[in-house]
């Protein structure tokens, strides 16, 4: 199909509660030139970044593991996910919201991170852009506990794993987050850890 043009948008707000659910209704031109109108909902909660730590001489991971309600839902026994840190921009550039979410998160302080590339993580129904980095890590940059920030209610549990087990995880069905995924990937791809 060819890159069709659009006219007539319109937007309807269907639900903004947690993040913001719209209806788009729009004109599309088919590619024998023809209109017809399509309707498409689209979840809008933001942009955000993703980061995958890794220690070079040790080997390992630096990986969260947090409980996902939508997972829950869809066939996931405990809810319970494995993954890298990551979080929502809101209103702050990439390279700074990952440097406060590993802080956050994991309680690693990190002062050099590495942008990889960046992704539509769902573009059939969300309209988040993530942003993927890479940074390494030691004991020393390690200056708080981690688990999250506690107005955000996350209860995360900070997991320091060998990349040969992430690799093994990931192929057995333990580590099933596509962000994850992607970032483990790009490491053994690159040759990091």
């Amino acid at each position: 199909m060819k890159n069709g043009s659009i006219k007539n948008i319109r937007k309807e707000v269907l639900s903004n509660q947690w993040y913001t659910l719209n209806r788009y209704t729009y004109d599309y031109q088919k590619e024998d030139g023809s209109w017809e109108t399509q309707q498409r909902e689209a979840y809008d909660r933001g942009n955000g970044a993703a980061i995958l730590l890794y220690h070079p001489k040790k080997k390992t991971v630096i990986l969260t593991r947090q409980f996902r309600m939508p997972t829950y839902v869809n066939r996931n026994k405990d809810g319970m996910m494995i993954e890298v840190c990551a979080g929502l921009l809101d209103d702050q550039d990439p390279v700074s919201c990952i440097k406060k979410e590993v802080e956050e998160e994991t309680g690693f302080k990190v002062e050099q991170v590495e942008k990889v590339f960046e992704a539509y993580m769902s573009p059939g129904s969300v309209t988040e852009i993530l942003h993927f980095f890479i940074a390494t890590y030691d004991a020393s940059m390690k200056i708080g506990m981690g688990g999250g920030a506690e107005n955000e209610t996350e209860n995360i549990e900070v997991l320091e794993i060998p990349m040969e087990d992430a690799m093994k995880m990931m192929s057995e069905g333990a580590i099933r987050d596509a962000k994850t995924i992607m970032l483990l990937q790009y490491a053994r791809i690159q040759k990091l850890v």
